[in-house]
Parts: structure tokens; sequence; C-alpha cells
């Protein structure tokens, strides 16, 4: 299913970035340190210097739990700033939330409702009734880990089951038979680039969300080659490229000067479809 706010985006910026706001105090220039909100001040000419190249913005939300209520605080401000200033960016809130019903109910309330991101990461781990909750509101959306990049995914997802097929193949099927799941889109790691075409397969019609270019090591190149499809439902993160590109008092235009780089090589990609 086409998601208009991300297509309309990506037609007119020919970008599918989107830029993670992994904000680490400890790494943000030292001049901002002195100010009320250096984490919302920090985030702001981020997304102020990079909203051309940018279709989405991903905040983590443990960098912002980590402060406590300021961090909520900071991370609140930044939700407002980017509905407000712009409306037609989409919004991702990097939770990986997932529990019983009652419980997911809670964590939906709080970052679709409260926060008013416009979608939220899940672990599908506890199945259906633990993910159905995010599911339940009117043009909102869950991106479900599928597989990700990390040395422990081997642990669990890729796990032989049935012979030949994996766990998390089988986690992505089953995902599909839930209520609303066309509101479902993918968590795919960048360096899983031969699986992003597997997955790409067993769900055509869905977006990828695929973290991990730049500083993770990610090619953009074999992403594309496996992942986007004529409809350009593919989303690409790149966080600490990009919001840590100089730790001085130029870093919101070095942000831009990164983000503008990985939106030249995505547009010619766009072009090549």
């Amino acid at each position: 299913m086409l998601n208009n706010k991300i297509h309309s985006q990506i037609i007119k910026k020919r970008s599918f970035l989107c830029v993670g706001l992994d904000i680490d105090i400890h790494k943000i220039p030292k001049s901002l340190l002195k100010l009320d909100d250096p984490i919302f001040e920090f985030a702001k000419q981020i997304i102020d210097s990079t909203n051309k190249y940018a279709i989405a913005y991903k905040p983590n939300i443990a960098f912002f739990e980590a402060h406590g209520i300021q961090g909520y605080k900071s991370l609140e401000k930044i939700s407002k700033y980017l509905n407000s200033a712009f409306p037609e960016i989409f919004t991702i809130a990097d939770a990986k939330r997932g529990d019983i019903g009652n419980t997911s109910q809670m964590y939906a309330n709080a970052f679709l409702k409260d926060l008013d991101f416009d979608s939220i990461t899940v672990s599908p781990y506890m199945g259906s009734d633990s993910v159905e909750p995010f599911l339940s509101f009117k043009n909102k959306y869950v991106f479900l880990l599928a597989l990700t990049s990390n040395k422990g995914s081997e642990d669990f997802q890729e796990l032989i089951i049935n012979n030949s097929t994996k766990l998390f193949e089988t986690v992505i099927r089953t995902s599909r038979k839930w209520k609303n799941s066309d509101k479902i889109m993918y968590v795919v790691g960048a360096k899983n680039t031969e699986e992003i075409g597997k997955i790409r397969t067993i769900v055509p019609d869905s977006y990828l969300l695929v973290p991990g270019i730049g500083a993770q090591g990610g090619n953009l190149e074999e992403i594309c080659k496996y992942g986007l499809d004529k409809d350009f439902k593919l989303i690409v993160n790149s966080s600490r490229s990009i919001i840590y590109a100089s730790d001085t008092p130029d870093f919101a235009q070095m942000a831009r000067n990164e983000a503008k780089k990985i939106q030249m090589e995505m547009e010619k990609y766009l072009n090549n479809i």
C-alpha cells in the first residue's frame, strides 16, 4: 500500500532519506550545552538544515529516556516542531515497543496519540496481540522489526525452521494475517542486502525501513538493487554520519552537506527505475 505522505515526499525531493535523531549529549557541540534545552536546539538545527533532503525523521527514544523528564520534554518539543513546521514530513518514534495487549495500548497512546508521531517501531516477539494495539489508530503505522544487522540477530531471527525457512520469514508472513496489517512496514538492517530482496518478494506492497548506511557501513547501491521497487517503497536511514558530521559550530551546515550528498546518490537510483 502506498503511503501518500511518504510517496509524495519521495517524488518531490527525489530522496528516500530518513534522518535518525540518535542524540548523544556528549557528542553535540559544546557551545549548545549552555542553553536551557541543548538536545532540542541541536535537533532543531539538524532538522532546519536537512529537511530539504529528508522525507522522514526518526528520534531514537532511548536517547531521550536516558535524561528522564527533561528528555521527554525535549522529545515532545521535537515532535511538536516537526508537526507544526514540517507537517508533510513523516515521523517515526524509534521505540521498539511490544508487550501484552493493554500495555501495548498504553505505549501506542503515548507515542501515536499524545506525542503524535506518524509511526513507531515495534518488536513482534510477543505476537499479534502485542502489535495490533499500535495498528488501531487512523493514519498511524508500525515498523515491525523483521531482520536486524546486529550480531545477535543470528540467535533467533536467522534460525532455520521447517528445513529451509528462516524464522524472520515466518514472522513477516504471519504478520500479514493480523488485523490492519496493511499499516505494517518492515525494518531490515542495511547489511542484509540479499535478504532485503527476499523480504521484498514476501511483502511486495510494503515499505521497508533500512537503517545502517553511513557510520554503520551499509551500502546504498546494494540496498537499492534489492529493495527499491517501481513505487519507491523504500526508506533508508542515516544517523551518525549526518548529525555528527561535525562537532564545531558549523555542525548544521556540515549535516546539510552530508544529507545532500546522500540525496544526490538516491536521486541517481530513483532515476534508474
